[in-house]
């Protein structure tokens, strides 16, 4: 019988970290993931590439890009699912963890405004994950990074304490990196997986 476990991904432009995590609280797997192919016009940079290239150019510009992104994010994705299945889980969801939650105008207010580039940009990124992983029919579930330590408290009760302890420190026997993205991502997949868990049990 496959066991269960639960991914947690934490963005960057470009490239993110995405850490697998058990119901015994056991990191199965860490890893960087890469959306962005090396040559991509406007390198990790869509929204500052699309500035200059005014509305009707950077709408087919970015339909392209995104595209392009989902497409990668997808092999990645589906990359870590077969390793993780070949160890004997079965991946049940994903914790995606999440900016502020910004709502973002539309494209044209986007490129007049620099502050809001650079948040479209964060969330283009989150955004082609949780695709990615709805596409291969994996459940996401969206935490804001600031609120992880109070959801924690809520799904986890009072084991929430020690799993953050335990989660902080697992760098110790894990080894380098374990920085605070692996600490974020595995946080949200402990969430994803309790979430998931508890639902099926209802």
């Amino acid at each position: 019988m496959m066991k269960p476990a639960a991914f947690g991904i934490r963005m960057h432009s470009g490239w993110g970290v995405l850490v697998t995590v058990t119901d015994s609280v056991e990191v199965l797997d860490r890893r960087r993931i890469a959306v962005v192919s090396g040559d991509a016009p406007g390198g990790k940079m869509p929204f500052h590439h699309a500035e200059g290239l005014g509305l009707p150019r950077a709408q087919k510009y970015l339909a392209n890009y995104t595209a392009e992104c989902d497409r990668q994010a997808r092999q990645e994705i589906a990359r870590a699912l077969d390793d993780v299945k070949a160890r004997g889980y079965n991946v049940t969801s994903a914790g995606l963890v999440l900016a502020s939650g910004r709502t973002l105008p539309d494209l044209a207010h986007i490129l007049a405004a620099h502050p809001l580039i650079h948040t479209a940009e964060g969330e283009l990124f989150r955004d082609t994950v949780r695709r990615a992983c709805e596409s291969l029919a994996l459940p996401v579930l969206g935490y804001r990074e600031r609120d992880l330590p109070e959801c924690a408290s809520k799904l986890l009760g009072n084991a929430s304490p020690k799993i953050i302890r335990q989660l902080a420190g697992m760098g110790k026997t894990l080894g380098p990196p374990w920085t605070a993205d692996h600490k974020s991502a595995a946080l949200a997949a402990c969430l994803a997986l309790h979430a998931k868990l508890r639902h099926a049990e209802a």
